[in-house]
């Protein structure tokens, strides 16, 4: 099991003089309309720095998000607050309620991904601004929430998506979040050889999860309806090259509407922003930088004058579903953007810079009966320089 190279080292872009950067893409998003959307999101935050959904309750994975984009928009005070909420929040066992409104939990459940994407936030904000005083600060928030983690890990590699509220288990893993995690888990790693704290476990986690991912389906609940499960582990990272461009073609008829975006679901018809930039971004992961863009475009019916986005859009009833405009899809959109246009020192965060790993033999071929690499996988040889 090979980690990422030269993560730890890699050189960071350094502001402008202006001190921020702003995305812009040619045709699609100016940069005044970027900041704008950056600052409908936050005119959400919530006093505590909590950035919520549209009905105002609160999980930590889209909080996270929209404090990415907060700081790609260069409106620093904002992102900053809402990395404070995160630390003040956290549980002692590192994890963050599913739910919360108003400094109330209103769902004692935990889940799995939530603890662990403030390591991509951290990571992403370390890139961005490169202030090392945060990093340290934070770096025990990422740490406790990957150790919550990885106490849901299975010897096969996959992690189960929550603990209940009775400190129980859940009793299947998800694909979108256990893909999610790989690339948590890609980010903790670069942290902790920054903070000069390197964590071998953490190294194999990696690799297991990402085999389980790439080669065990029959690890997860079926989602396959869900768009999110198709790309995701493109977007997560344990699939690159041939076996990645395979997969979103094997769905791209059904989940891709000419014009309109990605649908949330293969039986509705029901576009979505947010899942149509994170296919943007799976694809420009994958050099497919020309799809990436018209699917940046297409989603721009979306966008409201003041800059916020619909969630989506029922095409049948050619209504606005749900009737909402929300952070985390305003937050897809800024990260799209940033990521197309190279304009920030985060821009990487979905191909973590330089990184470069070999895939091929589980960690643990006993823990899911694999014998040898596995078909499908590129060699260390042919695997993708992202």
């Amino acid at each position: 099991m090979l980690r990422p190279e030269g993560l730890a080292g890699t050189s960071l872009p350094r502001p402008s003089s202006g001190g921020t950067w702003l995305p812009s893409v040619p045709g699609i998003l100016t940069a005044g309309q970027v900041l704008a959307t950056g600052n409908s999101i936050a005119a959400v935050q919530q006093r505590d720095g909590a950035i919520g959904w549209p009905d105002g309750h609160v999980d930590a994975w889209n909080h996270v998000e929209c404090a990415m984009a907060l700081s790609v928009c260069g409106l620093r005070g904002a992102a900053r607050r809402g990395y404070e909420w995160l630390r003040a929040t956290q549980r002692p066992d590192g994890s963050w309620p599913k739910l919360a409104a108003g400094g109330s939990v209103l769902d004692r459940a935990v889940e799995s991904n939530h603890a662990a994407y403030p390591a991509v936030g951290v990571w992403h904000e370390l890139q961005v601004t490169r202030d090392d005083a945060f990093v340290q600060r934070m770096w025990p928030v990422v740490r406790k929430g990957i150790d919550f983690v990885l106490g849901l890990q299975q010897p096969r590699g996959e992690i189960i998506w929550q603990r209940r509220p009775d400190g129980s288990p859940g009793s299947y893993a998800l694909l979108t979040g256990s893909s999610s995690m790989h690339h948590a888990l890609r980010c903790a790693i670069a942290l902790a050889e920054y903070v000069g704290e390197p964590q071998p476990d953490w190294e194999l986690s990696a690799g297991q999860l990402g085999h389980a991912v790439a080669c065990h389906p029959e690890a997860f609940a079926d989602k396959s309806r869900y768009s999110m499960d198709w790309y995701y582990p493109v977007l997560g990272g344990p699939l690159r090259g041939r076996a990645a461009a395979e997969r979103l073609g094997a769905g791209w008829e059904t989940f891709v509407v000419p014009g309109l975006g990605v649908r949330c679901v293969s039986d509705q018809p029901w576009v979505t922003g947010a899942e149509t930039c994170e296919l943007a971004l799976a694809l420009d992961v994958i050099g497919d930088h020309s799809r990436a863009l018209e699917m940046l475009e297409q989603m721009q019916h979306l966008r409201d004058p003041d800059g916020s986005y619909w969630t989506g859009w029922q095409y049948s009833n050619r209504a606005h579903f749900p009737n909402e405009r929300s952070s985390w899809t305003a937050a897809a959109v800024v990260l799209a953007a940033d990521a197309l246009s190279g304009a920030s020192g985060g821009s990487g965060i979905f191909t973590l810079g330089t990184a470069r790993w070999a895939v091929g033999s589980p960690v643990d071929a006993a823990a899911c009966g694999c014998e040898g690499p596995v078909a499908g996988w590129p060699s260390a040889a042919s695997a993708d320089t992202v």
